[in-house]
């Protein structure tokens, strides 16, 4: 993000100066040649701008943070914060007011530049992923060839950040919670991994913007209905992502009932609140990023509705629009992203006080023996399927071309990899079934050598 600052903040010779860069991101890359001056008028927002945008994304969590509050209790047949505020609004501001005042304490055998630069790059490393996040046609910071493999480049930054948290701490309870968390997230990133491979064959690119465009048009051209697998991509992903951001039941690094705090026991005040605010934005970006490439971004799925936001940003052939148009555009795709995320986001929580903490061997097994080959199996079935020469199977059949078209004969390879996965799935389960289960259910009679009658 510091480069892209840095080009909004200082003229550049060769382009816009640095009040216009925003607008021109806004609005498209040829927008001063279709407006010229009009943008001048307007361009001085663009550093207001530059300076809303951060101080949004740093207030979310503050939202979240009290929505997960509210989600809670609602689910508990509770209130939740209802005294500082209307419905307790205020609540998570007040909470930040004190932790500002709580002394910042450094233990005395803590590794203190390793303890004082953890938080940081943890919470850097959540931020620079929305560098590549697409919120609408031509709003995006930089639309990268590479961004998908940006995203999960990035993603790992924060595993450093918080295994040196816990690791400069010198307290054994942080460095339980770091080894947990370096053994979860390096083994769910496999899988998270393979989704976005997955995703990519699609595609046939790494571009996020690219991604998106592919998904135009009605509902059923998202990518999450693009095949049959797919849904079950989705799910693969979202589990991955649940872990990668330890959010129950995959919250082993920080398990209170066991290991104090986790990683950031030894951690109080503005430092611990940095660990706090930068899980909830990563709630957001995995939230964010499901969006884009599984649930047409910023497309909201009807057809004429998509048409007009692509002619109106002056986007893939559509006729020049005006400025207004362009913004409004623009903006309409970015509160469908939003909304997108924060259904995902909503599920996150639901999924938080719904769920036990499952123990570590549980989630060790459930990626290495279930999601692991599970995704390489689903890339497979992805690779077959856009090989399969659907269109000229039906371009001599008159009946089928003018009103089935490609449908029939992907409903029946539906059909057919439907089948082949559920026979997988099932024989996989019995396959590597736990020992002891198994046992029991052959020989129900004895237990460990012990006999039950």
């Amino acid at each position: 993000m510091i480069p892209l600052l840095a080009e909004a903040l200082n003229p550049n010779p060769a382009g816009p100066t640095g009040v216009l860069w925003l607008v021109q991101k806004l609005v498209g890359p040829d927008a001063f040649e279709r407006w010229g001056g009009t943008l001048t008028l307007v361009g001085s927002l663009g550093i207001l701008l530059l300076l809303v945008v951060p101080i949004v994304a740093t207030l979310f969590p503050l939202f979240a943070i009290w929505l997960e509050r509210k989600v809670s209790a609602h689910m508990q047949s509770r209130l939740g914060p209802m005294e500082v505020g209307w419905h307790g609004w205020l609540q998570t501001l007040a909470d930040g007011i004190k932790l500002l005042g709580k002394e910042d304490i450094i233990p005395a055998g803590a590794d203190k530049p390793l303890f004082i630069l953890g938080p940081i790059i943890t919470l850097a490393g959540v931020f620079v992923m929305l560098a590549v996040m697409p919120m609408g046609p031509h709003l995006i910071p930089a639309d990268l060839n590479l961004g998908l493999f940006f995203l999960a480049a990035a993603g790992s930054i924060e595993v450093i950040g918080v295994m040196m948290a816990g690791w400069a701490s010198n307290n054994k309870w942080s460095l339980f919670g770091t080894m947990r968390l370096a053994t979860q997230l390096v083994s769910y990133e496999v899988p998270l991994g393979i989704s976005f491979v997955t995703v990519t064959a699609m595609a046939g690119s790494l571009s996020m913007q690219e991604i998106v465009r592919q998904q135009h048009g009605w509902i059923w051209n998202w990518f999450i209905f693009r095949n049959p697998v797919m849904p079950l991509v989705f799910i693969i992903y979202f589990t991955a992502s649940l872990a990668e951001t330890k959010r129950a039941p995959f919250d082993l690094p920080e398990a209170e009932s066991e290991l104090v705090a986790g990683f950031h026991t030894e951690y109080s005040g503005m430092r611990f609140s940095i660990f706090f605010l930068a899980e909830y934005v990563a709630m957001y970006v995995v939230a964010a990023i499901a969006a884009v490439i599984f649930l047409g971004g910023w497309h909201t799925g009807i057809g004429p509705f998509d048409a007009w936001i692509q002619g109106a940003s002056g986007g893939w052939g559509g006729e020049d629009p005006s400025l207004a148009m362009a913004v409004i555009a623009n903006l309409v795709g970015m509160h469908v992203v939003f909304a997108k995320a924060w259904v995902l986001i909503f599920v996150q929580m639901w999924l938080r006080w719904t769920l036990p903490r499952i123990r570590l061997d549980q989630v060790m097994d459930l990626c290495l023996k279930f999601l692991l080959p599970a995704s390489v199996v689903f890339f497979m079935v992805t690779i077959g399927w856009e090989l399969l020469p659907f269109e000229s199977w039906t371009s001599d059949i008159p009946f089928i071309k003018d009103h089935l078209q490609w449908r029939l004969p992907r409903f029946a390879v539906f059909l057919v990899y439907s089948c082949l996965v559920g026979y997988w799935f099932f024989w996989f389960k019995r396959t590597f079934q736990d020992p002891f289960k198994r046992s029991v259910k052959e020989k129900p009679w004895v237990i460990s050598g012990v006999s039950t009658t």
